[in-house]
This record gives C-alpha cells, structure tokens and sequence, in this order.
C-alpha cells in the first residue's frame, strides 16, 4: 500500500485479491446459515445448476448441501436470469429486487439479438401477457412453452418467440432443476407466480452498488458494470461518494469502497480453495488481476474446456480441475497453469480430499492426481 501523487492510497493487486477474498468468505471459511451467505455473496452463478454447492462448501463451515436445496424447494432460494443477464442462485428477498434493476440488460439483449428481429412488431404486451398466462397456470418445460408459443403465432420463428420470453418475462426456474445431486428438464413460471410477491416496484440502484462493493470491492465504476451489466452507472457512484472511501489501484485508476469492509493486509495467508466453474469471485470486474485471471487466456485443455472449474493457491488462480467418477472411485484431476511448490501441492491435495468426501460421498476409493 503507498499513496500516489494525488494523495489517494494505492492499492496493490495482492491487497485487492486479499480484500475479495476475506469478503467472499474464502480466507476463513464462515459459519453463516446459507442464505445469508447467498445474499451476502450478492448472488451465485449458477448457469451450473451444481456449481453453488462447490460454492459454498468452500466458504462455508460444515455446509451441507440438503440446506441449500431446502431453501430452493421451499421457495426462499431461486435461480432466476439477473445480473449479466446470466442465472444466478438468490434468496427470494434479493430476487424481488435485483430483477427489475437488471431488466434493462435484458431489454439490450432483446434489441440486439438476431433471433426476435422478426417478431418485434408483435404486441409486447398481448405476447407477454399470452407468456405468462401459459406459465403461471403451471411451470412449462422451453419445448412445452415454445409450442404454446408458435400455436399463438405460428407466422413467427418459434426460436424468436421463447427468446422473447427469457429476456422479457422474469421467470424462474423451479425444481428439481437446482437441486443436489439432482437433475432434470428446466421449467419455469414467473418470479411473482412462485415467490407469491410482486417484484419491488422502486428497488434502490443506490444500495445495489453498495451491496456490490460489500462483495467484491474495492472496485471501480468499469468494475461493477462488468458485475451486473448495466451501464451509466457512474453517477450513481458520484451520489454514493460521501458514504464511500476511494483508492488507486496500480494504474491510476479510481476504486471506491465502503468504509466498514474489511482489507486485509497484503500478506495475509490465503488457503487453497477449490471454486466451481464460472464462480463470480473471477466474473465481478472488468479487470481481472486481482485473482490473476489474467491465466485463464491460456489454451484451455480440451478435457475440460466445458467446465472450468478453478482452485486458488496463495489467492490466486492457479489451474483446473475436476472429479471423475468411475465404479465406485473418485478421482480429484488437477492441472496446474505451472509448477507448483511441494507446500502447495501438499494443501491442494488435502483440500482436494476434503473437496472428494463431500462432492462423492458415495465413493469406497478418493485419490487425488496431478497432471504430468
């Protein structure tokens, strides 16, 4: 840490990779219940339907996974298109609110995608209502909601009407998708049908960017747009400012962060943690440094090009990995971006038997490898 020329305090990016970290629980793992760690996290991606469970096993003390999937089954946990316009896994109370803030990503979308171009003169409104109605009278699988769809316009490209529907609709997807362990066709209804609440009419963009920076600050304004997708959101960075303490990072550029979260010193020890594929602690910023994701640019290996799943030494990312299964044997696939050292290797390993005990419980034989 020094201060630059300006008089703001620079903040290296092993500082800022110490300050994510500790607030997204993977210095010390908390004991929290799960959903406040969920919205603590400000959401989970969750594209993965799987990938929250890894989540929060390794932020979590003695996390078990029949919790999570009965906050979902419950309806107090949902997995709903958001921020990025990707799925994210959030608690119904921060679902009724960060929807509607995040529709304008998917009105961009809708404009620019190829697929809805030749539907655009249909009524928004009689199509939407048509959508919700077919919804809400039961949860419908895509296909079952695409030929409903093409029944009503059977003039139009089935494909454009369902991509209508995901980017103007805000519905969820119900379980069993979602749950541990488990699988099956995605089916959705709308947000207000399955939480039983209307979405927040007046939702404070103000305290979205904070609960951002509780998250994943310090970060800059290009920072939290990368987060969540939306744009223009300097000004309310300029509102926020008298609440907020600002930094530089390594080239100058302005951070700001709140007052009470935590930044620890630099050369805090950081654990070897296992993240899930297309974790959000890689995904929150437009530069990337602060975890070293700079690595992922690499030619990614064919075996697992599908599934990036990522593990953190010193912080930092540090290479692949993933579990294959095979009569009765699980075995921990790790594939370093270099050579690590024998500390690293030997924490990654008992981490990684951890990460196999929960992840294949069923397992009679766990080992772990190294590639090469």
């Amino acid at each position: 840490m020094r201060e630059a020329e300006s008089g703001s305090v620079v903040l290296s990016q092993r500082a800022l990779n110490r300050a994510v970290l500790a607030r997204q629980m993977l210095l010390k793992r908390s004991a929290i219940p799960v959903a406040e760690a969920i919205e603590r996290l400000a959401g989970m991606q969750a594209q993965a339907p799987q990938s929250p469970y890894v989540g929060l096993w390794s932020r979590l003390e003695e996390f078990r996974p029949e919790t999570l999937s009965a906050l979902i089954e419950s309806r107090k946990a949902v997995r709903v298109v958001v921020m990025r316009g990707t799925i994210h896994l959030l608690t119904a109370r921060d679902c009724l609110a960060f929807r509607p803030l995040t529709q304008p990503v998917l009105d961009r979308a809708l404009c620019s995608a190829a697929d809805t171009r030749k539907i655009r003169h249909i009524d928004n409104g009689e199509f939407v209502a048509a959508a919700r109605a077919a919804v809400e009278q039961r949860p419908l699988t895509w296909v079952e909601l695409q030929r409903h769809l093409a029944a009503l316009w059977p003039d139009h490209p089935p494909v454009g009407l369902l991509r209508t529907v995901q980017y103007a609709l805000p519905v969820v997807q119900v379980p069993p998708r979602g749950l541990w362990r488990r699988s099956g066709a995605t089916r959705v209804t709308t947000t207000e049908a399955w939480l039983k609440k209307p979405l927040a009419k007046a939702p404070s963009l103000d305290q979205f960017v904070l609960r951002y920076l509780a998250a994943f600050g310090p970060a800059s304004v290009m920072d939290a747009q990368a987060w969540c997708g939306l744009t223009k959101l300097a000004q309310v960075f300029e509102r926020l400012r008298p609440k907020l303490v600002t930094f530089r990072d390594d080239t100058g550029r302005e951070l700001f962060d709140r007052c009470d979260a935590p930044r620890p010193d630099e050369e805090t020890p950081a654990p070897a943690r296992f993240l899930p594929e297309f974790d959000n602690v890689t995904l929150a910023y437009a530069d990337r440094r602060r975890m070293g994701a700079a690595a992922l640019k690499k030619p990614v290996p064919l075996n697992i090009a599908v599934a990036m799943k990522t593990f953190l030494v010193d912080g930092f990312l540090a290479g692949f990995w993933r579990i294959v299964e095979e009569k009765k044997i699980a075995t921990l696939m790790l594939e370093p971006f270099g050579k690590l050292a024998r500390k690293d290797a030997r924490a990654l390993t008992e981490e990684g038997e951890r990460l196999l005990a929960f992840a294949a419980p069923e397992a009679k034989t766990r080992e772990v490898r190294f590639a090469g």
